[in-house]
């Protein structure tokens, strides 16, 4: 009897051990990790997100890069700092760069396969995307390990079922293929959504007037 009661208890002991260890990591806020290449040169990325915003620290050899959006994608600004260069600039895009913007981006339309595999410890499964603009299918490989808000990740994979853990993105005619490296909790430093009081205010534009 006291053997029958032992097993029992043995087993919900698993069973919830299983349960807790696939149990979903749910992040209100954090930071994201991976690294990329941005013209030609290699960038290290830390995206800092909160249910309402995103800020993108980049660091690209002597430079610091700041990319701040916010859910409703009603808003971008990409801040400059060169320190080598004395050079602190801030374009907060226009309501027609905006347009521009987003109008640039492709329009997906998903297909999931039964393929899988573990990318940066994530469980992942693949997705092919359909550019339906221009035909051209890409990989995504997204992960229902966690969840997190959609200032987490790119808007044309809002509807893709999961968090896109290794994907192509897209920036000003420009593709790249992007592995996240880690999900954290880790809080932004002090200033990361603003833009400070230093810094020389423009447009879009006017962070590269050569085109």
């Amino acid at each position: 009897m006291n053997r029958k009661f032992l097993n029992v208890a043995l087993g919900i002991v698993l069973a919830a051990t299983t349960y807790s260890a696939s149990a979903q990591k749910v992040y209100k806020s954090g930071m994201v990790t991976y690294s990329m290449e941005m013209r030609g040169q290699p960038a290290d990325v830390k995206q800092y997100f909160t249910p309402d915003s995103s800020a993108s620290l980049v660091t690209m050899g002597p430079a610091n890069i700041k990319v701040l959006s916010n859910a409703k994608r009603d808003y971008l600004a990409v801040v400059l700092d060169v320190p080598v260069a004395s050079l602190k600039k801030a374009g907060i895009a226009t309501p027609a760069e905006l347009e521009q913007s987003m109008a640039a981006f492709p329009t997906f339309t998903y297909t999931p396969t039964t393929e899988t595999k573990q990318i940066s410890g994530f469980n992942c499964k693949k997705v092919i995307a359909k550019d339906t603009k221009t035909g051209k299918n890409y990989d995504v490989w997204i992960t229902n390990d966690i969840s997190v808000p959609p200032t987490a990740y790119q808007p044309y994979y809002s509807t893709v079922g999961g968090f896109p853990v290794q994907f192509t993105a897209f920036q000003q005619g420009q593709e790249a293929v992007i592995t996240i490296s880690g999900v954290s909790d880790q809080k932004a430093p002090a200033g990361a959504f603003a833009i400070g009081k230093d810094f020389e205010r423009g447009t879009l534009a006017d962070l590269n007037p050569g085109g």
